[in-house]
């Protein structure tokens, strides 16, 4: 990992990038019965590095979502409801030959399960080109996911060419793990040392303990930084006992995950990189990003949206408190 030191103030209108696939979210009201024994689903959006740039705008941050839709419905309510909670989109481009991918939400026992239809999509189709974008360039923040890596060669390669070669020097680079074993099925070999590539490569990264382990053999926090090696910022989410973060100057904080109220977990993991971002971009402690990062996540554990709808506290930067809020880890989303 390299260095993650606070990002310094830019003149840009956009703080963060989040570069990723974003999909139309279809979910049951009902969350008693799975989704084959429901009748009606309710339409709404969802991916994993736009719900970080819809949490971002929400704690007060100007966020940029880049991307690639359909020339479809879909395609267009993506677009539409980004920019509705205010996250930039005229950098995103429409494909009008390939779909906008799909999602469905299924409720179990165990938790929500979903069910991905997003091969052949849109942003699956995203390449090294994007890395063009001008405006990246007057970014403060770069954000990716290991979820981008996994849905095509060409999306691999982009996501290495932001990661590993910094085609984009200045910003620094984020980086959540997010593996999703279902999207790696063809190819179950490359999961591990391509996200521990990505994962070195990148100034701040985002993983979970129970995720890391499966991965990569790591049973604690302290082993997955060892694993990556010093210069970075490294975040391990451990569910319900907290998070530790790790900087790049041998420094460490641990900030436990309070009693959590969960109705779902999707996108919990999401909202708590942006937290983390937000009290980053603030100059605020590793403490206080751990802490902001809970109650984003709470916020979303709380709800079965995938972006949480978190208010400010008029002129403060910060999320309000959930009677009960919590842990981190768990979850799936796109």
């Amino acid at each position: 990992m390299r260095g993650a030191d606070t990002p310094a103030p830019t003149g840009s209108a956009t703080e963060v990038v989040c570069i990723g696939e974003t999909m139309a979210v279809l979910g049951p009201a009902d969350a008693a019965r799975p989704l084959a024994h429901q009748t009606t689903l309710a339409l709404s959006v969802g991916g994993a590095e736009s719900n970080v740039a819809c949490a971002l705008t929400a704690l007060g941050h100007r966020a940029a979502w880049l991307g690639r839709v359909g020339d479809d419905p879909l395609g267009r309510r993506v677009l539409d409801e980004l920019a509705d909670r205010g996250v930039d989109v005229s950098a995103a481009r429409t494909d009008p030959e390939r779909p906008t991918g799909v999602y469905f939400k299924d409720p179990r026992p165990d938790g929500t399960g979903v069910h991905y239809y997003r091969r052949g999509s849109a942003a699956s189709a995203m390449d090294p080109t994007l890395a063009a974008q001008p405006f990246l360039h007057r970014a403060r923040v770069l954000h990716l996911s290991g979820i981008t890596a996994a849905l095509s060669d060409s999306c691999a390669e982009l996501v290495d060419r932001l990661v590993v070669r910094r085609a984009v020097p200045g910003p620094l680079v984020s980086f959540d793990v997010n593996h999703r074993p279902s999207l790696w099925r063809d190819r179950p070999q490359d999961a591990a040392p391509v996200l521990l590539g990505l994962a070195r490569a990148a100034d701040l990264v985002f993983v979970g303990r129970d995720e890391a382990e499966s991965l990569w053999g790591t049973r604690t926090p302290a082993a997955v930084r060892d694993l990556l090696g010093p210069g970075g910022t490294l975040v391990v989410k451990d569910a319900g006992y907290g998070a530790t973060a790790y900087g790049a100057d041998g420094t460490e904080a641990f900030v436990p995950a309070p009693a959590a109220r969960i109705v779902e977990r999707v996108g919990a993991g999401d909202a708590f990189a942006a937290g983390y971002l937000a009290a980053l971009l603030e100059g605020r402690t590793p403490e206080a990003g751990l802490r902001l990062g809970h109650l984003a996540a709470a916020a979303a554990l709380a709800t079965r949206e995938d972006v949480p709808a978190v208010l400010l506290t008029p002129g403060c930067r910060t999320a309000p408190v959930p009677s009960d809020h919590g842990s981190t880890g768990g979850e799936p989303h796109g």
